[in-house]
């Protein structure tokens, strides 16, 4: 099973109108609320994929309550830790220009976390979790770290979508694949790369450091995978960049639910690469028409 966790969730409220005026009363033209999170995109993805996966989190008052039935309206399965505080909102308004307010989202107690912690007891060697979005107030990276212990002790894999020093911590726990750009490649080594063959050379060195998989996006030049053997290359596919929201949790749905079921990086690859495209080019995250319209553009070759 998969297991994406999402520690600080969302009811994204969107608001549209032709023109924000501030200091003044402003009516919109539309109005919508969505659950949000990146663990939660990535179940999304994972589902339109075929891949069975349970959201896990934290869940509180009528907002949490929202989230939950709205996921489980669509069919994803849930099994969020309740927390006695609300859910936060994040309002996302649409105007001549974008402007997002972003809650900060509930402090938990110490028995809450208890309770969450206790959900890893029953992981086994078969499954798979997937850390993504941003941690509630209190909560430090360690927060993840002692949860990756947990996880491997039980002989799991692990995923978690972050950069910088927080990704370079979890590497000697072996993670299933991490996947930062060039530009976050390089601030993390504090170098610059003069082409794709310095890129290869210091995503080699995550693999030295921990890592089991290591994919590197690169925008319009396409993407890289690379293994303990081999390189692989894949240009970008065609399309027009709509959202680029979602992109990034869709790409590692993409791999880590095919990888879960085939075990052919190679194909995983090919697959994340689609889901991450297939969003970009979409006004929400991708359905799986999207993902299969993009898939035929994916050619992955050996780079040498």
């Amino acid at each position: 099973m998969i297991y994406t966790v999402t520690v600080n969730p969302s009811i994204d409220y969107i608001v549209q109108l032709a023109n924000l005026n501030l200091g003044e009363v402003n009516r919109m033209d539309y109005d919508n609320m969505l659950p949000g999170g990146k663990g939660i995109n990535v179940s999304r993805i994972l589902q339109e994929l075929g891949h069975d996966s349970i959201a896990w989190g934290f869940l509180g008052g009528f907002t949490g309550d929202f989230v939950k039935s709205s996921l489980e309206e669509v069919g994803l399965k849930t099994d969020f830790t309740p927390i006695e505080k609300n859910t936060r909102i994040n309002v996302k308004i649409k105007a001549e220009k974008e402007t997002e307010i972003n809650g900060r989202g509930p402090k938990l107690t110490d028995e809450e976390l208890a309770s969450f912690k206790k959900q890893f007891d029953k992981l086994t060697a078969d499954d798979t979790v997937v850390f993504a979005g941003s941690l509630l107030p209190g909560l430090d990276d360690n927060f993840y770290f002692d949860l990756i212990k947990i996880i491997r002790e039980k002989g799991a894999q692990f995923v978690i979508d972050t950069t910088g020093d927080s990704l370079l911590k979890t590497l000697p726990e072996h993670p299933l694949v991490v996947k930062p750009n060039n530009h976050e490649l390089a601030e993390m080594f504090h170098v610059k790369f003069d082409g794709i063959d310095d890129i290869v050379k210091y995503a080699k060195k995550l693999l030295d450091m921990g890592a089991q998989h290591v994919l590197i996006s690169m925008a319009g030049d396409g993407g890289l995978m690379v293994t303990k053997d081999k390189v692989y290359r894949s240009l970008a596919p065609k399309g027009t960049v709509i959202n680029s929201v979602g992109a990034g949790d869709s790409m590692l749905a993409g791999f880590t639910g095919t990888y879960a079921q085939t075990k052919d990086p190679v194909e995983a690859f090919r697959y994340g690469l689609a889901s991450g495209s297939a969003t970009a080019f979409s006004e929400d995250l991708a359905t799986k028409a999207k993902i299969d319209e993009i898939l035929p553009q994916i050619k992955i070759t050996e780079y040498k």
